[in-house]
Order: structure tokens, then C-alpha cells, then sequence
């Protein structure tokens, strides 16, 4: 259970304050309780509340949880952020595949045949405009001139001037995810009745990089936060990632401002875990030097069916649970496997002495290869990545929702970025640098030097592959195979189970390397122009 002072607010009830953009016709809701902002700004434990919302909207679905008051209209179970944020990024790729035939449009997700109209990616669009919503009314809230009309000050007002920073890292962050997946989306930092416009992608990246150098200076110090709040080393994990794909997103390369923030990262103290599946256990929270930012989950506090109770209900299977490690909860849905060219990635997919320790798989009674998509027992090995478990080997199966808290970011990746970015031409770093952070990993990953690697050895492709060793299960596979020109592609390098729908893959159209604007938002607002392909 997770403990600090702050996570112990995330299940208080505050009133959503504004609408939601393309979730209801009307953008002028009011609550439908007596709290208005008024009220509960009125005082300096109104505004840490409010935040505790701010912050809690990226674990939690609604006010109740697990249902019963979800934040935005459809399926209370599938809005989590993590949830929805995980399918896009991970289900049309080698990463894994959704075996229910579930209403949504999620079987389209697996095979790369979306549309507009497909449920799954309206559920995400909405989660991140809800959070940019409560992050723009908090921001407005919060400026000087409001804490000295409420009388709020000195070190009262300083920790809501924290929390402000705070917020403009959160939508900063929720722009990066729209960005990524949707390309030209609606932009507005205001609580208004007004439609919002349209930004281009190149925009939204300058609003963002502007906003994270700005917030360098006024967030708090790296590692000087509570569990679960940003501080600057998130800013600099964000800034990295954001310039590593800056070719996708604006045209020009921006590699060696990748690795001069990987470098601020890296100078802030952060250092690798000693034990990579510590990393997603239950109480990775506590003795992880490795995290940056993570999405905190309570099996008391935060209920949901999303998160890493998703993950970990939805990879187990009860035809396995005999013979893997128990996954400390109480059911196992049998309902994501993973296609055979992840397992692929590793040295020893037979699980002989399991050389790569990162392969937390398990083949009980199943295959390598997937024989049929919606259908639970139609092969695919299983993932145990994420437990429920705690680092000393107790838990408590009863358990129905889990404790295992979500990475966003942790200094593994930054060091991927540099290696990349290196690669890539970028200035300010070296190859034998490079090399070392990538030995690194390795070393962690084998427990000796057995896998270390040479300079020559040491490509792009070889970096995709360590990023998919490294990294799978995390949200970040659809992003790199875009990014190395994959992820729609029919080259043979980058074809896998089911892509296309195709039992051996096929390409798809390029226009899938951006989900679309969903229907109903184009509906509801003449401002905004569909994607190409839709």
C-alpha cells in the first residue's frame, strides 16, 4: 500500500469544474452539487484536494471506483489513462494482442484497422483532454493574483505555486501524448465555453518545449519530491523523449538536444535498480532509484480496472497459474498473449537458463506462434512482467486490485535515448559512452558480462531490439516503430503476427501511423480537420 501524504488524497471526491472537449455538445457544465470553484479554491487544503484530482485522473476512472461515476462517457473500465494510453501504444504491435471480442472496436486495434469511429481510441482522446481540462482550471486558479484574493500566502501559497508547475508538467505531458498519437489536435490552456482550434503538430511540440523549459526553472529539484509528483527530472525524461521523435513530429532532427537532456538526467543522481523485475512489483515504489515518474496505483485507494491491475488480470491465465509465479491477485482474465516476435527478441526463447533475465514470460501450455487472434487459447506465450507481488516475495492473492505503480519514465530509457541519439548523428555524446550505458542494461539483464556487447555490434537495429527487450509492456513500441519507419511498413524486418490482419502481416497504409481525431469531436466542432486516410 502506498503511503505518503499525498497519495492518501487521491480518492477524495472534488467536482469535475469544466466540460470535457468533444465528450458532450455542451462545453458550459456546471456541478450538480454546491461545490463550485469558488468553494473549494477557497482555501489552501481546496487547492492540495483539487490537485490530488489533478494528479489522481491519471490512475483512476471516476470519483467512486472501480465504477459508478466514471470521469468521461463510455466504458468506466477502459478510461483509465494507463489502460487506454497501453492499448494504443502496445496492441498494434509485435508487443501483444487482445483476445476478446469486446464492443469498442479493440479487436481493430490488434489488426491495424481502425477508424474514426473505433471506441478505444475515443477513450484515450478523452482521458487526456479531461486532464488537460482540471489542469488548465487549476493553472487559472492558481495564479497570483487569485492566491492573494483568498488571502493565500507565504508558504502556503509557495506549495500551491509548486503544485501549479506541477499541472503545467501534466498537460505539457497529456499535449505529448496527443501530439504523438494524433498529430493536429485541438489546443486551448484556458477554461473556456469557446470551441478550441486546431494546432498543427509542429505547434503543439513548440507549446510543449517552451513550456518544459520554462518549468526547468520553477519545478521542484530532481528526487526531492514525493513518490508519484514531478519535479525537473521529469521535465528533462519528457524534453529527451520528445526531441528523440522530433523528426516525426516537425521534420527536423533535434538529436543532440536529446542527449544534452538525457545528460541533466543522468547528472541528477538517478541510477539503475539492481533488479530489473523489481521494477514492477508491488512495492516499486519503495528503494527504486530508477524511477522518474510513475503513475502510483492503490489497491485500497485507487480502484480501477485499469493500470497495472489491467495488466496483470488481463496476462494471467488459469491454465498457467499452477506453473508460473503467482501474480498476487485474485483472478487471472486470460485475455492478452504476446505474438511470437517479441520472445523472438531474446537469445533463449525455449527458456532454457533464461540468459536474458528481462523475458518474463511463460509458455505453459500454449505456443510461440498465435493460431487464431479473439480466442484466449489460440497460442501466444504469457507475460508476467507486472505482479502484484512484493520485492521479499509476499503477497496476498485476495487482493483484487494491485499496488504495482506504472513507469513513465525511469533513467533506463534515457540511457536507450543517448545510445540512439548518438547513433543518429547527435553532438555532445560518444559511442563509448553510449556503449557502456547500453552494457549497462545488459549486465543488469544477465547478471554478468555474458551479454555485453561490442562497438560493432552496436546499430540502430540493434538499439530497436534493446529498446524491445528493454522497454516492452511499457508504452513505447508503437512510437519507436514509427519512429524507425516500421511501423506500417512491409519490409520483412518489421512484420509480425496478425499486423495488417494477415495471419504473417502485411503492410497498412501509412495514415495508420496516426490514429484519427474521433467522429464525434469532428462532429461538435468545425474547427478541426480529420486526419489523411480517414
Amino acid at each position: 500500500m502506498k503511503t505518503s501524504n499525498f497519495s492518501k488524497l487521491l480518492f477524495l471526491l472534488v467536482p469535475v469544474l469544466a466540460g470535457i472537449f468533444g465528450c458532450q455538445k455542451q462545453l458550459d457544465l456546471v456541478p450538480t452539487n454546491d461545490l463550485t470553484s469558488e468553494k473549494i479554491y477557497s482555501t489552501a487544503g481546496g487547492y492540495e484536494q483539487v490537485m490530488a484530482k489533478v494528479y489522481g485522473a491519471m490512475a483512476l476512472t471516476g470519483n467512486s471506483g472501480p465504477a459508478g461515476s466514471g470521469d468521461v462517457n463510455g466504458d468506466e473500465g477502459f478510461s483509465d489513462f494507463v489502460r487506454g494510453f497501453w492499448n494504443l501504444q502496445t496492441l498494434p504491435t509485435e508487443e501483444a494482442v487482445w483476445s476478446w471480442n469486446d464492443a469498442g472496436g479493440i479487436a481493430d486495434i490488434n489488426t491495424m484497422t481502425w477508424s474514426s469511429t473505433n471506441g478505444l481510441v475515443q477513450q484515450l482522446y478523452r482521458r487526456s483532454y479531461f486532464q488537460i481540462v482540471l489542469c488548465n482550471d487549476f493553472i487559472e486558479q492558481s495564479a497570483d493574483n487569485k492566491l492573494s484574493q483568498r488571502g493565500i500566502s507565504g508558504a502556503a501559497a509557495e506549495r500551491i505555486r509548486q503544485f501549479r508547475s506541477e499541472a503545467r508538467f501534466l498537460r505539457a505531458f497529456q499535449y505529448w501524448v496527443l501530439m504523438d498519437l494524433f498529430g493536429n489536435v485541438p489546443f486551448t490552456v484556458a477554461v473556456s465555453r469557446d470551441l478550441p482550434v486546431q494546432k498543427s503538430r509542429k505547434e503543439i511540440f513548440e507549446f510543449v518545449e517552451k513550456e518544459l523549459k520554462e518549468l526547468e526553472n520553477v519545478m521542484a529539484a530532481p528526487r526531492t519530491n514525493e513518490f508519484g509528483r514531478v519535479d525537473r527530472g521529469a521535465a528533462w525524461a519528457l524534453m529527451a523523449r520528445m526531441f528523440l521523435n522530433a523528426e516525426v513530429y516537425t521534420g527536423v532532427p533535434r538529436y543532440t538536444d536529446a542527449i544534452a537532456y538525457c545528460k541533466k538526467v543522468f547528472d541528477a543522481g538517478y541510477s539503475l535498480h539492481t533488479n530489473y523485475q523489481n521494477l514492477f512489483l508491488a512495492d516499486n515504489d519503495k528503494n527504486n532509484p530508477e524511477a522518474i515518474f510513475a503513475v502510483p496505483y492503490d489497491a485500497y485507494k485507487s480502484q480501477g480496472f485499469g493500470g497495472t491491475t489491467y495488466l496483470i488480470k488481463a496476462g494471467t491465465f488459469d491454465d498457467a497459474a499452477s506453473k508460473m509465479m503467482p501474480n498476487g491477485l485474485n483472478e487471472g482474465w486470460e485475455c492478452i498473449r504476446i505474438r511470437a516476435n517479441l520472445p523472438l527478441l531474446f537469445p533463449d526463447t525455449g527458456f532454457g537458463a533464461r540468459k536474458d533475465k528481462r523475458a518474463l514470460f511463460t509458455r505453459d501450455n500454449t505456443t510461440l506462434n498465435i493460431t487464431r487472434v479473439l480466442d484466449s487459447k489460440g497460442g501466444g506465450y504469457r507475460c508476467n512482467k507486472f505482479k502484484n507481488i512484493n520485492s521479499d516475495g509476499t503477497f496476498d492473492n485476495t487482493k483484487q486490485f494491485s499496488d504495482a505503480d506504472f513507469p513513465l519514465f525511469r533513467l533506463a530509457e534515457m540511457y536507450l535515448i543517448y545510445a540512439e541519439s548518438v547513433l543518429r548523428g547527435g553532438s555532445g555524446g560518444d559511442a563509448a559512452t553510449a556503449l557502456d550505458y547500453i552494457n549497462d542494461l545488459r549486465e543488469r539483464a544477465y547478471g554478468n558480462t555474458d551479454g555485453n556487447i561490442t562497438a560493432a555490434d552496436l546499430t540502430l537495429d540493434f538499439i530497436l531490439d534493446e529498446r524491445g527487450r528493454e522497454l516492452f509492456w511499457e508504452g513505447h513500441r508503437r512510437t519507436d516503430l514509427v519512429r524507425f519507419g516500421g511501423f506500417t511498413s512491409g519490409d520483412p524486418r518489421f512484420l509480425w503476427q496478425f499486423k495488417g490482419g494477415s495471419a504473417t502481416g502485411k503492410p497498412v497504409s501509412a495514415n495508420y501511423n496516426l490514429y484519427p481525431i474521433p467522429a464525434t469531436d469532428l462532429l461538435i466542432n468545425n474547427n478541426l480537420i480529420q486526419n489523411p486516410g480517414y
